[in-house]
């Protein structure tokens, strides 16, 4: 009874404070808790007051500039010291989706509700809690919540958004290796408020993800989003998130991934990428669309592969191609026994280089025998010496990932959530036409066709997309669009039943003789007999509904000269680096002043800046490199 008076006591004073939230966290603390630890739950609730006081009275420098997203309220240098893509406001609003719904997933096993500021539900809009009701608010610290860590924070733009955006959250490490970077996340911490749940880290991000690879020590949710190629995080982030945890990773070297260099594909990745010559390019992009789709499944296949030597394997959540760059979310399980169905889930891709076909060969092969399953290696391979369409050979790929690239309740759920809360994210009508063509999309097929290219190895014109998707379900077999693709055509019709229904195309719109060479793919497609009649008649379910009502999928250019910019200006990193490692000494340092480059003694890949000039490093060991500094924010 005494305690109960303390506490009611207590409360009816700290009403009278100008912080309602104070009151709000102390109020529930009193009904759940002693009151032993009442003045340390104080303080830090009065630290949190104060700091968002703090927060207010910063103003920005005459070399600084403001910027506003979502929820934070950023500081940025005008001399590009620290790296900030306006662009990407889409991956950070995909990703706070994705971490908020994982979070709703990971509380509720706890029996504790989350809630999102605008959803249905919030109780934080209706006066004090629920004295009976557990729950996770924005920007307040759940004890039971989750452990995040940014490893290439740069701004730290990403960490402060998830502080104030995302509920849930036990604490943010967010780590740089800049100095630069490090003073501008404590800076913007600082200016948002979020001290409480974010902690700055200057740190080699692979050095602090293997220290804490440990049980007690992991992570909940990793984001990695590199400057170029994240590979060389890979190996020690699989092991550094929880069993069940959650994994973000984007990678924006797409000239690797769409085969403009194979081979270096194959030693960042272990995956032969191929540049395929059958589809036309983005009108944003350079890189052929089924090599842009190709890249995700390379990308899974390589997570996959780290993971697996440490008796790991992934869950693909969610798996995006959009702009210039590709991003996958999966979680990370410890099972050995699901390690060795991996063979069963990658596989080698046949491409034919006159025609375009493509074929799937698996690399195990898994039976069930009751509830045990055989491992054995696949049969193979399920081409010709020549392919059967145009007689021209073939060139090999991958292994890819074979499987799903997404978990379509989990991406329905996000839909929701997003459709519940338009007002959240300023990319919303592109999340939702996104998120909702994929889940029209068939899960279980593989890369895709591109409409135009099957109409320009043929010569003919090409057909309209409801013509040609209602000639395919007319044929019995099922078909969609891909969020990666205007023109793509995902079906699990063969590759026969496709050519069959172009020869059915070509015979209502001739083909010009005299561009129908005899060594030409066309003049061997077009001179065998279709074994089907094509009926071209449109359908009502040939058209999905994400076209019906016209939702946003693909990216209009936002800005002139929009892409993933060049990295941030190194010249303080290059000095730091030096002083660490007094052997690489500068070379040439009375050249011209027109010089926009200098290297670094002993190695000829490297490049630094010098002056004012803007470059791009190829080192990877000066500290501005991806050695866990300054990725895309």
């Amino acid at each position: 009874m005494p305690l109960n008076i303390v506490s009611i006591c207590c409360i009816l004073s700290l009403s009278k404070l100008p912080n309602r939230r104070l009151f709000l966290w102390t109020r529930q603390w009193c009904l759940q808790n002693r009151w032993g630890s009442f003045c340390e739950y104080l303080k830090s609730g009065m630290a949190k007051a104060d700091a968002t006081s703090e927060a207010c009275d910063i103003e920005p420098k005459r070399t600084e500039i403001i910027v506003n997203e979502g929820k934070a309220r950023m500081l940025f240098s005008s001399t590009s010291e620290v790296f900030y893509n306006p662009v990407q406001e889409f991956n950070r609003d995909l990703t706070c989706a994705v971490i908020t719904e994982f979070v709703r997933e990971n509380l509720a096993s706890k029996n504790i509700s989350v809630v999102v500021p605008g959803e249905e539900g919030d109780v934080t809009s209706h006066g004090a809690p629920d004295e009976s009701e557990s729950f996770a608010s924005v920007e307040q610290c759940c004890q039971d919540g989750v452990y995040i860590l940014e490893a290439l924070a740069a701004s730290g733009l990403r960490s402060i958004r998830f502080a104030k955006e995302i509920p849930g959250i036990k604490e943010i490490v967010a780590n740089d290796f800049s100095d630069k970077a490090v003073d501008s996340i404590k800076k913007n911490v600082l200016l948002n408020g979020v001290q409480h749940l974010v902690t700055e880290s200057f740190s080699d991000a692979s050095m602090l993800m293997h220290q804490h690879k440990s049980n007690k020590k992991q992570f909940d949710v990793i984001d990695l989003d590199p400057y170029g190629s994240p590979v060389q995080f890979l190996d020690a982030a699989v092991q550094a998130v929880k069993d069940g945890g959650l994994l973000c990773v984007t990678c924006t070297d797409m000239a690797v991934l769409a085969g403009n260099a194979s081979e270096t594909c194959y030693s960042k990745y272990g995956a032969m990428s191929l540049k395929a010559k059958f589809c036309h390019e983005m009108s944003s992009m350079r890189f052929p669309l089924h090599s842009i789709f190709q890249a995700l499944r390379i990308l899974l296949h390589c997570i996959d592969l780290h993971a697996n030597r440490y008796h790991r394997y992934i869950v693909p959540l969610l798996s995006v191609s959009a702009d210039f760059y590709v991003r996958v979310f999966v979680r990370i399980y410890v099972g050995q026994a699901k390690v060795k169905m991996s063979a069963s889930k990658r596989a080698l891709v046949y491409q034919c280089v006159g025609c375009g076909t493509f074929h799937l060969q698996k690399m195990g092969k898994r039976v069930q025998i009751g509830t045990n399953f055989k491992f054995t290696p696949a049969q193979g391979p399920p081409v010709g010496p020549v392919c059967d369409v145009c007689t021209h050979h073939h060139q090999l790929g991958g292994p890819i990932w074979a499987e799903s690239m997404y978990d379509e309740s989990f991406i329905r759920n996000i839909l929701s959530a997003v459709q519940r809360n338009p007002a959240r994210f300023g990319t919303t009508s592109r999340i939702i036409g996104m998120i909702t063509v994929m889940t029209e999309e068939l899960n279980n097929c593989p890369l895709y066709y591109c409409l135009d290219h099957l109409s320009s190895v043929v010569h003919v014109n090409t057909p309209s997309m409801l013509q040609m998707r209602s000639a395919i379900l007319n044929a019995g077999y099922d078909v969609s669009l891909s969020h990666a693709c205007k023109n793509a055509i995902k079906t699990n019709a063969p590759a026969a039943v496709l050519w069959d229904i172009m020869r059915c195309w070509e015979k209502l719109h001739p083909a010009k003789v005299e561009r129908l060479v005899e060594s030409s793919p066309a003049f061997h497609v077009l001179m065998k007999q279709s074994q089907l009649e094509a009926n071209f008649v449109v359908r009502a379910d040939a058209n999905p509904p994400s076209r019906q009502k016209g939702l946003k999928r693909f990216q209009e250019n936002p800005l002139p000269n929009w892409g993933p910019k060049t990295r941030a200006k190194c010249c303080n990193d290059v000095r730091q680096f030096q002083e660490k490692h007094p052997k690489h000494k500068l070379s040439n340092m009375k050249s011209s002043p027109s010089q926009k480059y200098q290297k670094v003694q002993g190695d000829a890949d490297a490049r630094i800046c010098v002056g004012q000039s803007e470059c791009v490093p190829l080192s990877m060991d000066i500290a501005s490199g991806p050695r866990g500094s300054s990725g895309p924010c």
